[in-house]
């Protein structure tokens, strides 16, 4: 969910529209709803740290459905943007399980 709240920060303060609580909300609610989409559809609270299938399937599932609720709230949808929130969404949802899993191959067993 933090990383989703900061796609959304960044993309309405790299456009000057930072200052609105309600504006932001309007912004994160379709990405938030994809988001618990994507858990649903994984089933990650049964195991949310392995990159496939439920990293690659919540990250996906999250922009898709953003952008499909996006269109349906009247909200724009250009090329770029869907472009930046696939990079940015796969880095940030991606990258932490990859950290995670470094991590927790490189602690010493017992």
């Amino acid at each position: 969910m933090i990383a989703v709240l900061v796609f959304v920060a960044i993309g309405r303060a790299s456009h000057d529209e930072a200052g609105s609580v309600t504006g932001f909300l309007t912004t994160a609610w379709p990405f938030l709803a994809g988001l618990a989409l994507g858990w649903a559809v994984t089933r990650a609270w049964n195991g949310p740290l392995p990159l496939w299938p439920t990293g690659v399937g919540i990250w996906i599932v999250t922009v898709a459905a953003g952008m499909v609720l996006r269109v349906i709230s009247g909200q724009g949808t250009a090329g770029a943007f869907i472009i930046v929130a696939l990079l940015f969404l796969g880095l940030v949802l991606l990258g932490w399980r990859t950290v995670a899993k470094f991590f927790m191959n490189a602690a010493p067993s017992s």
